[in-house]
């Protein structure tokens, strides 16, 4: 859980810093939004890509093991 609470941390403070930079350059509204949406989601593609496969395999091993606990639930409840 940690590390999905960091790379969403990390992707919001990059989409903040895309955002302000824009508007001193003269971005406002929509323009604002779309650009740094586009920009930001590039530059955390390329920073933040450790930590998304950190978070991946947080998310894949916390699945797998509400899988087991299911399966283990089951097979108890059959017998």
């Amino acid at each position: 859980m940690r590390s999905v609470l960091l790379y969403t941390a990390g992707r919001l403070a990059i989409f903040a810093a895309t955002a302000g930079v824009l508007a001193l350059f003269g971005a406002r509204g929509f323009l604002l939004l779309l650009l740094a949406l586009l920009i930001s989601g590039i530059v955390s593609f390329v920073l933040l890509s450790g930590q998304r496969d950190r978070m991946s395999a947080a998310v894949t091993s916390g699945l797998s093991a509400q899988r087991d606990r299911l399966q283990r639930a089951k097979t108890r409840e059959d017998a």
